[in-house]
């Protein structure tokens, strides 16, 4: 006789989890559909893994990276590539090993997973996993009982609330007794200090270098930035944040112009001023910058705006230069976990056993994806985590 199984949370692992596991299996998921937030993942087109090895993946997981060797061996991003495939979902390698469907919607991958799924879907809340002697016996919604021999629980993290992750899974999870580490965003949009910024808001710079600087540069990154009414946005920025445990005493340099040098960009500050010699500095930068720029540059460079160019000393060149070089400001705090792509944090990895992701203290409780104290860089990594430990879970649960 089979064992019967419970999946709660009907995400990345939840199906994932639901597609994998040849039992009587019932998946739980509170929301009108399955895959709400991964049909948002990678802004509608779904980096759903980072094509490269074991090892390499490794190296972009900032927390608990060794706990994911057996879920990465056993479930590897080849083998999430090959899984889409054969599901009918074409996939393509961008800049990075970034990995998407050919059609560069989320949807498909979603759709994909939803027809895979063979086993019943109970649309409701769960309310109580139910555990007795140190064995889970089934759970509860509301005041119903179904009676289970395993659960996995795939609910997600704080992030996108909206999308139905609303830290359900850390409450099960301390409920049975097991550790929660302390939950924070991670991939999250910055507040900064200075108020100019919010002048540039919806302004977005796709190829600039970034530096993030505490006593000594502790990230760097090339790529997109977004500038918004709180601060900064974009790819870089998101990355960013996964290196920072907390926003405090950081300060972030922009390169605006990261592919000429300073002797270059100074050789091109000349020819522009001289091709518009008589005219005011105000005017002289619109070859160089963005239009919504100009004006943030020239308040901050302390030149003034109606001074001819042909009166702008080597001097004022050269503070112009640095500030389109190193384009300075102070980092202030993190935004809301809300706004966050990911939650760092989750079920302390020393709870659980990770060559089946059951909890070491309760038989036949499981966690798979976001819930767990593991999370990886911008770029896929997420995801596989997500498809990895829902793998595992599901195959340990079978046993």
């Amino acid at each position: 006789m089979s064992k019967k199984i419970a999946i709660i949370g009907g995400g990345a692992a939840g199906m994932m989890a639901a597609v994998q596991a040849e039992a009587d299996v019932t998946l739980f998921e509170k929301n009108p559909m399955l895959g709400k937030k991964l049909a948002i993942t990678g802004k509608g087109r779904c980096n759903i893994t980072n094509n490269c090895t074991v090892d390499e993946f490794l190296t972009n997981i900032p927390v608990n990276p060794k706990f994911l060797y057996a879920a990465l061996n056993a479930f590897s991003p080849a083998d999430t590539m090959a899984f889409f495939e054969k599901l009918g979902v074409p996939l393509k390698t961008e800049r990075g090993n970034r990995v998407f469907p050919v059609s560069d919607k989320a949807a498909d991958v979603v759709n994909a997973l939803r027809k895979a799924i063979k086993c019943p879907i109970v649309q409701n809340t769960v309310t109580e996993i139910c555990i007795e002697n140190g064995q889970v016996t089934g759970l509860k919604t509301g005041n119903k009982f179904y009676a289970y021999d395993a659960v996995i629980v795939c609910t997600g993290g704080l992030s996108y609330p909206l999308t139905g992750s609303t830290g359900d899974g850390y409450k099960f999870a301390q409920a049975a007794g097991l550790n929660v580490t302390p939950l924070k965003p991670s991939l999250v949009p910055i507040e900064v200090e200075e108020k100019w910024c919010g002048d540039l808001q919806g302004l977005s710079l796709k190829n600039v270098a970034i530096k993030i600087i505490s006593d000594k540069v502790i990230y760097s990154d090339f790529g997109e930035l977004l500038f918004t009414h709180f601060g900064l946005s974009g790819p870089v920025i998101l990355s960013a944040s996964a290196y920072m445990r907390e926003v405090k005493d950081y300060k972030i340099q922009i390169d605006l112009k990261p592919a000429l040098d300073e002797k270059t960009l100074d050789n091109r500050l000349l020819s522009d001023f001289t091709k518009n010699i008589n005219k005011n500095f105000s005017n002289a930068l619109n070859d160089l910058l963005p239009q919504k720029m100009i004006p943030v540059i020239i308040s901050l460079s302390g030149i003034d705006p109606y001074k001819k160019v042909n009166l702008i000393t080597q001097e004022e060149r050269s503070k112009l230069l640095k500030l389109i070089k190193s384009l300075t400001l102070k980092l202030k705090c993190f935004r809301p976990i809300e706004e966050a792509i990911i939650t760092s944090g989750g079920v302390d990895c020393r709870e659980l056993d990770p060559k089946m992701m059951q909890s070491k203290k309760v038989r036949g409780l499981y966690f798979a994806g976001e819930v767990i104290d593991v999370d990886g860089y911008t770029g896929g990594f997420n995801l596989q985590i997500a498809f990895s430990t829902a793998v595992l879970a599901s195959r340990g649960a079978i046993q």
